[in-house]
């Protein structure tokens, strides 16, 4: 589920203990981006899997991408099962900085890994066995599917899902597209979540002060240098 240990890798020699980075990093950066960072991680969700399956268009998955890093939800998966992807202008706004990305090319490695992890799939697919999004709970470990544009998700995810869900309408189209259909059931989640949990949040604090040290890395651009120079010199142990 979460997916960092206690050391962070520098480069290919040299490993670091979480708390070497937040007293050594934190310094250099300001107060309100430390706090900025600190209100984030507090909120972060990597209990809830994003997976998007065979998306032609990359467009969508940045839009997807950025709408859960903006919800709170850091664990993201793409099946990359389609051979060709339709090119388009970056509209995450940095959100792929912040998301925590996991690449897969067959759609029954990721389901494998989902399950073997406790998660509970939920497939938006409209059949008759669907039910609407607001009729389940999404407090414990559930991965939340989207297929593509054209086809939706596949059969052999249909087939290993724990339920099929649609998002209600009332109008006379049947479905919304990708990145409409992930804001709507990212935001029911995140809201299902609060009501139910009092907070759309998953980590310890462990696992907060972990991803605040990756956060930490990822916003000093020389932090890595900065940390290699530090051992070289023999000032830190690791």
């Amino acid at each position: 589920m979460f997916p960092y240990g206690p050391e962070l890798q520098i480069n290919d020699n040299l490993n670091v203990h979480y708390q070497i980075v937040l007293e050594k990093i934190g310094p250099l950066l300001t107060p309100e981006r430390r706090e900025k960072i600190q209100r984030v991680v507090a909120a972060r969700n990597f209990e809830t899997a994003v997976v998007l399956e065979g998306i032609y268009d990359r467009g969508n998955i940045s839009a997807v991408m950025r709408t859960a890093e903006g919800l709170g939800f850091g664990n993201f998966h793409v099946i990359e099962t389609q051979e060709k992807f339709k090119e388009a202008n970056r509209v995450t706004q940095g959100a792929d900085k912040w998301v925590e990305v996991q690449k897969w090319k067959q759609t029954s490695a990721c389901v494998k890994s989902l399950k073997e992890q406790g998660y509970k799939i939920f497939v938006t697919h409209l059949d008759a066995k669907a039910k609407p999004l607001h009729e389940f709970d999404f407090s414990g470990k559930c991965a939340l599917v989207l297929g593509n544009e054209k086809e939706g998700v596949s059969p052999e995810m249909i087939a290993a899902a724990d339920e099929r869900i649609i998002i209600p309408m009332s109008g006379f189209v049947q479905s919304f597209n990708i990145s409409v259909a992930g804001a709507l059931s990212l935001y029911h989640i995140s809201q299902d979540r609060l009501k139910r949990k009092g907070s759309n949040a998953s980590l310890t604090d462990v696992e907060r002060d972990i991803l605040s040290a990756h956060y930490y890395m990822r916003t000093q651009d020389s932090s890595y240098q900065y940390l290699a120079e530090l051992f070289s010199r023999g000032t830190l142990q690791s």
